[in-house]
């Protein structure tokens, strides 16, 4: 039936960066750019950024969802916010896919300006109305996360958002899952986001980001 073939279509992936350009995406230029088909940004020692610093996509809110996408980075720390607060010259706050050239955080999940480190990758994680973090088990143990990285090469972080569950793996690899029962505090709906960290200069890269609504 006709119906049944627009649901099809609806949940498709769908890209949302052209690969060329900046065009439907919101960040300071002096440290975003396209190079090498990626959403590029970098802090150097002469060009710092004095907090963190976000580049937005413009093309609405985010309320379930999945995002795929490919992320670099050379040095520093940074993240994919999802379900977040455009707070003002290009500072977000809220749920963050996190990632670090260290690899001690990656597939983790940060609530940017909230929270904090709500679920550690390796876990399954329920946060209670009154802010309790209770362990509602393990996903992939955390030493395979971290062997599955290719520092400062390609990984693919895939989210996925689901009412007040939220979903991260990395390279193929579940890392957590979040049930947020704080519902003065959890986001049903807000903006995408990529992250450029203060601190030491840094470069992190993002491409073939596809988004599909569910």
């Amino acid at each position: 039936s006709v119906s049944l073939l627009c649901s099809s279509v609806a949940e498709e992936f769908k890209t949302i960066f052209d690969g060329k350009t900046l065009e439907g995406w919101d960040g300071k230029e002096e440290f975003w750019s396209v190079e090498d088909g990626a959403i590029t940004g970098r802090t150097t020692k002469e060009n710092p950024t004095k907090g963190n610093t976000f580049i937005i996509w413009k093309d609405g809110e985010l309320k379930d969802f999945e995002l795929k996408l490919k992320f670099k980075i050379v040095g520093g720390n940074s993240g994919i916010q999802i379900r977040s607060k455009d707070l003002g010259n290009n500072v977000v706050g809220g749920y963050q896919a996190d990632f670090d050239a260290g690899n001690g955080w990656t597939g983790s999940l940060y609530e940017e300006k909230g929270r904090g480190i709500l679920a550690k990758r390796g876990n399954k994680v329920e946060i209670t109305a009154d802010w309790k973090k209770k362990n509602a088990g393990t996903t992939t143990p955390e030493k395979e996360i971290v062997e599955s990285v290719e520092k400062e090469g390609w990984n693919e972080y895939h989210i996925i958002a689901k009412g007040n569950q939220l979903t991260f793996k990395v390279n193929g690899l579940t890392t957590i899952e979040l049930t947020d029962n704080q519902s003065d505090k959890a986001a049903t709906s807000g903006i995408l986001a990529l992250q450029l960290h203060a601190g030491p200069p840094m470069t992190v890269q993002f491409k073939d980001i596809q988004l599909k609504t569910l």
